[in-house]
C-alpha cells in the first residue's frame, strides 16, 4: 500500500511543487488508471463489440497516457484561467471534477468494486526471500514503483529538462525571454503528475478492487 502512496504523492508533488497547483482532482486520476486497464481487458468487447483486449503490460503504456491527456485537458482549459486568482479556486475546480468522475464511474460500475481479471500469469505465485514467501505481483509493484519514484527524481534534479522545469517555475518570463516555451512545460508537467496517478491505478488493479472509491481516501 506504501509504494501506492509513494507514487501517488510523487505525482501530486511533481504539480504542486513545481506548478503551485493543488490537484484535488489526483485521487480520481489514480480511480480512472484502473478502471481503463479494467475495461480495456474485460469490457472493450461487450460495451463497443471491438474484439482487443488489453492486457496488464500494455495498460501500464495506455493509461497513464489517457490519464495524461485528461490532465492536459483539465490544465490548459480549465485551471490555466485560475493562475491569476486565489488557489481556494483551482482547489474547488479540481474537487468538482473528482465529485463528475466519480459520479460518472458509479452510474455505471459497482460501488463496492469489480475485481480485475487480467494479472498475468508469470506474476502469479508467492518468491521464496529466505525469511518469508511474499507474493510476486506485490514484490514486482514495489520494485516498479521505486523504479519509477526514483527516475522521476533523477530527471527533476539531475537533467537539463528538470532544470528547465524548474527554471520556468522560478521565474518564467526570465525562462520564456531564452525561447523556451513555458505554458506548454507547465502543460506537459501536470501530465506527467498525473499520469503517474494514471500509473498507480494500474498497479493496485490487480490487488484492489477497481471501485469509483478508489481515489477517495
Amino acid at each position: 500500500m506504501g509504494v501506492f502512496y509513494a507514487m501517488l504523492s510523487l505525482g501530486l508533488a511533481v504539480i504542486f511543487g513545481l506548478l503551485n497547483i493543488i490537484n484535488f482532482a489526483h485521487g480520481a486520476m489514480y480511480m480512472l488508471g484502473a478502471f481503463i486497464a479494467l475495461i480495456g481487458y474485460s469490457l472493450l468487447e461487450q460495451w463497443f463489440g471491438i474484439s482487443l483486449q488489453i492486457g496488464f503490460w500494455a495498460s501500464l503504456l495506455v493509461a497513464p497516457v489517457i490519464v495524461g491527456i485528461l490532465g492536459v485537458t483539465i490544465e490548459r482549459f480549465m485551471l490555466k484561467r485560475l493562475y491569476d486568482l486565489d488557489h481556494i479556486y483551482g482547489l474547488l475546480l479540481t474537487f468538482g471534477i473528482t465529485l463528475i468522475l466519480q459520479g460518472l464511474f458509479a452510474n455505471y460500475f459497482n460501488v463496492s468494486g469489480t475485481p480485475y481479471p487480467g494479472q498475468p500469469e508469470s506474476l502469479s505465485g508467492v518468491v521464496n526471500l529466505g525469511f518469508m514467501y511474499f507474493p510476486t505481483y506485490r514484490l514486482f509493484a514495489i520494485i516498479f514503483s521505486l523504479v519509477v519514484c526514483f527516475a522521476t527524481w533523477y530527471v527533476i534534479e539531475h537533467t537539463k529538462l528538470g532544470s528547465r522545469l524548474r527554471a520556468g517555475v522560478e521565474n518564467p518570463d526570465l525562462t520564456q525571454a531564452f525561447g523556451l516555451n513555458v505554458p506548454l512545460m507547465i502543460t506537459l508537467t501536470f501530465a506527467f503528475g498525473a499520469g503517474l496517478a494514471g500509473l498507480a491505478g494500474v498497479l493496485a488493479a490487480p490487488i484492489y478492487s477497481v471501485s469509483p472509491l478508489m481515489g477517495a481516501d
